[in-house]
């Protein structure tokens, strides 16, 4: 049985994610407090709108809350937009350290709406690469650049976009260890760690 006083969700999705979050900010908190949980986070998709009263529920809760958001990053400049072009976005889970890290993340999320909206917020390596103080970063999800790139078996590419996060991020860049995915019939054992050496 998982020890829960030493385990939280890093990687949770509230109402304020359309079509993929069912719990209000509040009742998150709660719940992770109700399972002895020392921490959780909140990392909507593309968006931040949870994140006050989300960190409100964790005060009255007395639980450690850990500001984040799921965003969309792309190869491409963030402000292309029509039907006539290939945009590719990727997932990148990003967590808020302390308040600098938290105002990132806020520029972060306004440049990918106001800039770079089309379908969904995106913002490019090129700006993002200038808000990264202050954050964690993880491959986030098989939406991530790097699952992607493994699961295409682009094995060397995947892991110099790894190294890319890791010379950006350093320590707070973390892999994230997936066991099995399920694309359609096919079913691919990836295996990755936090060490982006030849081992990888």
């Amino acid at each position: 049985m998982m020890d829960t006083a030493s385990f939280c969700h890093l990687h949770v999705h509230s109402e304020y994610s359309l079509l993929d979050g069912f719990g209000t900010p509040k009742n998150l908190v709660k719940k992770a407090k109700e399972l002895g949980m020392p921490a959780i986070a909140l990392t909507d998709h593309g968006a931040m709108y949870g994140a006050v009263e989300f960190y409100k529920a964790g005060l009255a809760e007395q639980i450690n809350t850990i500001v984040g958001v799921e965003t969309y990053i792309t190869n491409q400049d963030h402000k292309l937009k029509g039907k006539d072009k290939q945009i590719e976005t990727y997932h990148a889970i990003l967590l808020s350290k302390n308040e600098e890290g938290y105002q990132n993340l806020m520029k972060i999320t306004s440049i990918a709406y106001c800039e770079g909206y089309y379908y969904r917020p995106k913002i490019d390596k090129e700006h993002f690469k200038q808000y990264t103080k202050g954050v964690i970063c993880t491959s986030a999800c098989m939406l991530g650049e790097i699952p992607q790139l493994l699961l295409s078996d682009n094995y060397q590419k995947a892991k110099e976009v790894a190294n890319w996060y890791l010379d950006l991020f350093g320590e707070p860049f973390k892999l994230r260890k997936v066991a099995a995915y399920a694309a359609g019939t096919k079913t691919m054992e990836v295996y990755v760690s936090d060490d982006t050496s030849d081992d990888l």
